[in-house]
């Protein structure tokens, strides 16, 4: 792709104010790059407007057409055969040979293509938030075209951050501020002979991307007090192979002398062995509360966006620790994935959610959730908004099956109330009051509630349940 002008003006960037000034006119830029940049401009415009009002639905038509410049040049021809047969001066009939001139090189064979089609190309498929998109639509042909000129649709949530016309297509730097399943949108070509008289518009759908997540900074993992026999790296209070000394026993027939604790030895006179805690892997599964998407007015944050950060900034945390974590996701579908250990396991979950956007809203009461959903004595991190009283359901059904649960309350935005209003400021005062009482309501059933702040770190949060271990209801 062809480099955009740097800051200095130079396309690599570099700063040349120093170079002595050339007399010669060597350094001015010609009609052909006035030209360039003109187009390009008409280019990026178009593109804005396009983006906002959309592409028309219907494709364009697969022939060619006259151009404006065929359609200007014949009206002058026109207008001065009519003038000259009207007043009779024969002269004004050489404008009228234009039009035969015209003709001939607007009809089919004056190297004019007849198979004509658009190729794109997008790197990369998948990436981050913020990161850019590079998009190349080439133009095939069998003959002889001008330069095209394009018109881009963008789909929502992408921006575009640099265009530049080819000689034979367009290049694209997308990019994508939020996660999701983003479809890139359409490009319209709009292609001249090479003569310019006639053109032919061709369109190409850049397909979807896979936006992932930029990940909360996150590295506490907190555990419950019931651990699954499997080896790991979080410490119990049960005595097992290890590395933490826990206390000291006496010898049995058949100890490894490596465990003996001499200081204990020397003062007890016997033999006594040291005694180690068990290390054990933690399940987790993740539920994300996808029943509505909120944004704050202040600071233009999502609460969908925030809640995916937050949680694949835990999954990752965990994982770092070799520990197997699921995903349960609740709202107009119900998305989950067993709980697995890797690094694969992040993209799996983020994959499996990012078309929450498209789902309808869920209406009425949430289905039960499956069994398979929640492993035995596995610890729940549920990240959800507090704003939809559904999501109690949800929770009182996990605390009933006994699973230590943790919610991480997500801010939704508090709703703006008109200066002087009477009616907004006690609407506000409500609404404060509900998101209060099912705070309330979680932490009378012994469910820690634990508020992050989009923009810090998730260990912020987290850090008060480390002073015990997270215990489940029982059975």
């Amino acid at each position: 792709m062809n480099p955009a002008p740097g800051p200095a003006g130079h396309p690599d960037g570099t700063d040349h104010g120093d170079r002595p000034d050339r007399t010669d006119g060597a350094d001015r830029p010609d009609h052909g790059d006035r030209l360039a940049r003109r187009a390009r401009d008409l280019a990026v415009a178009r593109s804005v407007r396009a983006t906002a009002a959309g592409l028309p639905e219907n494709p364009p038509a697969p022939h060619w057409r006259p151009g404006e410049q065929t359609v200007r040049l014949l009206t002058v021809a026109t207008v001065a055969a009519v003038t000259a047969l009207a007043t009779g001066h024969a002269w004004l009939l050489a404008p009228a040979a234009f039009a035969a001139v015209l003709l001939v090189l607007a009809a089919p064979g004056a190297g004019r293509p007849t198979r004509l089609s658009a190729e794109h190309s997008v790197e990369p498929r998948r990436c981050f938030e913020g990161e850019p998109v590079t998009v190349r639509v080439t133009v095939t042909h069998d003959g002889r075209i001008a330069p095209p000129e394009p018109t881009v649709a963008l789909g929502p949530g992408l921006a575009l951050d640099a265009l530049t016309v080819t000689p034979t297509g367009v290049d694209l730097v997308l990019r994508a501020d939020s996660w999701g399943r983003r479809h890139l949108g359409v490009v319209d070509l709009d292609v001249p002979d090479a003569h310019g008289l006639n053109r032919r518009t061709v369109r190409t759908d850049l397909g979807t991307v896979d936006v992932f997540p930029v990940p909360d900074t996150a590295r506490l993992t907190p555990i419950p007090v019931r651990l699954p026999e499997r080896i790991g790296e979080h410490t119990t209070a049960q005595e097992g192979t290890g590395i933490e000394v826990i206390g000291v026993r006496p010898h049995v027939p058949g100890e490894r002398q490596r465990r003996i604790h001499w200081p204990s030895t020397t003062r007890r006179d016997a033999v006594q062995i040291n005694q180690f805690a068990a290390e054990r892997a933690a399940d987790a599964v993740v539920l994300l509360d996808t029943l509505a998407d909120y944004i704050d007015t202040t600071t233009g944050r999502r609460s969908l966006d925030e809640t995916l950060r937050a949680a694949t900034g835990l999954t990752r945390a965990y994982l770092r620790r070799h520990d197997r974590i699921g995903l349960l996701a609740v709202g107009g579908r119900l998305r989950l994935l067993t709980a697995a250990t890797g690094d694969r396991q992040l993209y799996r979950m983020v994959e499996s959610v990012l078309e929450v956007r498209q789902d309808r809203p869920p209406r009425g009461p949430l289905p039960p959730l499956p069994l398979a959903a929640l492993p035995g004595h596995a610890l729940v991190y549920a990240f959800t908004p507090l704003a939809d009283q559904r999501i109690l359901d949800v929770l009182g059904r996990i605390g009933e099956r006994g699973n230590p649960l943790v919610v991480v309350e997500i801010p939704a935005g508090e709703p703006t109330p008109r200066p002087d209003d009477e009616v907004d400021a006690l609407a506000l005062r409500l609404w404060r009051a509900e998101r209060e009482a099912m705070r309330a309501t979680l932490r009378g059933r012994g469910i820690p509630v634990v508020a992050h702040t989009p923009g810090e770190t998730l260990d912020l949060a987290l850090g008060p349940l480390l002073r015990r271990r997270i215990m489940g209801a029982g059975r």
